[in-house]
């Protein structure tokens, strides 16, 4: 996939593709010294990371006021899904990575790209209660150990958006047997053994 192709796929400005882009091509410059990404998916990356992220875009909540999303990536990695999120203006989003030298590289592509996001460089279970509206995660954790790190996360009004593959089903059978919130599945627009599961809280 070009980012021409992308651009079929979402109506993007000129200068959210010129800012992909960027991002693109700081994510292949920093892979030379650290691994962000597997290898084999960088041929790919448009579909593989940038439209799997941002197929997301749709699921999130309307808020009143027209108020800005407020978005916690958890294991954010090389930025999917939270920095494309930022970048398409999906809402103000932080960024949770463990990883010091990962954290580094989303620090500078915040700088170099201006996003309206922050990284928080610890572990997700040390992180306070920042109720958060959505909180976002891809290729993480099961369902059942992703709550456990969120739990001091979860609130009335939250909506979890985690990209999900092919294992989803025996997940949910383990998530269900505790957990309160209620999953809406979604097929992926990029992998057939894809799934968005989404989240939301009881009303």
């Amino acid at each position: 996939m070009t980012p021409e192709e992308f651009t079929t796929h979402f109506d993007v400005s000129r200068e959210t593709l010129v800012s992909l882009s960027a991002f693109v091509a700081l994510l292949e410059k920093w892979q030379l010294r650290i691994n962000l990404v597997s290898p084999v998916t960088l041929p790919d990356i448009w579909r593989r990371h940038i439209l799997d992220s941002a197929q997301l875009v749709p699921h999130l909540p309307t808020l009143p006021s027209g108020q800005p999303c407020q978005i916690l990536d958890i294991g954010s990695g090389a930025g999917f899904p939270g920095l494309v999120l930022a970048i398409l203006g999906a809402g103000e989003v932080q960024l949770v990575e463990s990883d010091q030298r990962k954290a580094v590289f989303l620090q500078t592509v915040i700088r170099e790209l201006a996003l309206p996001a922050r990284v928080i460089n610890q572990r997700i279970e040390r992180l306070p209660a920042c109720q958060p509206d959505v909180i976002t995660a891809r290729a993480l954790a099961p369902l059942p150990k992703l709550m456990s790190l969120i739990n001091a996360q979860l609130h009335k009004r939250l909506t979890c958006l985690f990209l999900k593959g092919a294992s989803v089903d025996e997940e949910l059978t383990n998530f269900q047997t505790y957990s309160t919130m209620t999953p809406h599945l979604y097929p992926s627009v990029t992998n057939d053994d894809g799934v968005i599961v989404k989240l939301t809280a009881p009303q």
